[in-house]
């Protein structure tokens, strides 16, 4: 007997034998507000998820959408279709989560974007040690492009930076970091632990694309101090600026979580920090999918990480919650 089916006769329903698949595929699509985002979840084609659409409309004979272009707008119908298969799907994964119950066969395949490298590993890692049999695909992008592989589906969880607060998601804090300077290991200030910020004067900034929020929190601590560095060079990628320090080509600012040893190079503390330039990163999913008993373990995977937060995140009481229930 289907999950469809055995709600409906929880409810006392049996007239009609409605298909699973189709709701799955109404759900989807009511949800994401996207024929394309909505297929790409279910990873089947869009024609495929539209016939299925049609179907569902034609069997019970009513229309559940206002057209099919965009914005998506449901028919009165399909708002009510709607808020059934919420509570179904949600019940669903309740139950799936009280009974353990797993797909047999391979492991689940988690999909994480992120903007962080550091914590994308150490997410998989944590995971991995207790699901040894998961397979996962890791994106690494800027901020903005972790937040559309997100929006897309295109990623099941992602861990953004300080991103803007999103109706459709639900957030957890995993980390709040702080910047440190990198110079070559040539440097005049090599041996030093405290970088001045007045050495800017005589030194390259080397800075990341406009939508980085490395260069966000670099751009608030200038301008906190009204610095200006005679020459900057904006560079895409960290790996790239990284080389670039150690070739001598100047000095940049990176956060602690994002330093790893390198001979060539010396990290330094700057010599002053305002809070906005503080990076606090998020777990972020689906508001739909957070009671999943996939997501349920990647928060409790996520909980594990916290201890290795920079600066302690109970000590940042002052700092947005966005918090997954």
């Amino acid at each position: 007997m289907s999950e469809l089916r055995g709600f409906l006769l929880i409810a006392g329903i049996t007239k009609l034998s409605v298909n699973h698949q189709h709701l799955r595929a109404f759900h989807s699509v009511a949800t994401d507000g996207s024929f394309s985002r909505a297929a790409r979840r279910l990873n089947i084609s869009q024609p495929t998820l539209s016939q299925q659409i049609k179907a569902l409309e034609k069997r019970h004979g009513t229309p559940l959408f206002e057209g099919r272009r965009r914005p998506l707008l449901l028919t009165p119908t399909g708002s009510e279709l709607l808020a059934l298969t919420q509570r179904m799907f949600a019940t669903a994964d309740e139950i799936d989560n009280l009974l353990g119950n797993q797909p047999s066969g391979d492991g689940p395949v988690l999909r994480i974007a992120a903007d962080s490298p550091t914590y994308a590993a150490r997410l998989v890692q944590a995971m991995l040690q207790t699901e040894p049999d998961m397979g996962v695909i890791v994106q690494i992008e800027n901020s903005q492009k972790t937040l559309d592989h997100l929006i897309e589906a295109r990623a099941d969880v992602a861990i953004i930076s300080d991103p803007q607060i999103d109706p459709r998601f639900a957030y957890r804090p995993l980390f709040v970091d702080y910047l440190k300077v990198l110079v070559p290991a040539s440097h005049r200030l090599a041996r030093e632990q405290v970088y001045p910020l007045s050495a800017l004067a005589e030194d390259c900034l080397l800075i990341r694309e406009a939508t980085s929020k490395t260069r966000g929190a670099t751009e608030s601590l200038l301008r906190a101090h009204d610095l200006h560095p005679p020459r900057t060079i904006e560079l895409h990628s960290r790996e790239a600026i990284r080389e670039a320090v150690a070739l001598g080509l100047g000095i940049s600012l990176f956060f602690s979580a994002e330093c790893p040893f390198d001979s060539r190079m010396a990290v330094l503390e700057p010599e002053f920090q305002p809070d906005a330039s503080l990076l606090t990163g998020y777990v972020v999913c689906g508001v739909e999918q957070r009671r999943s008993g996939l997501m349920r373990r990647v928060f409790n995977a996520a909980t594990s990480l916290e201890p290795l937060s920079p600066i302690p995140l109970e000590l940042m009481g002052g700092r947005p919650a966005r918090i997954a229930s």
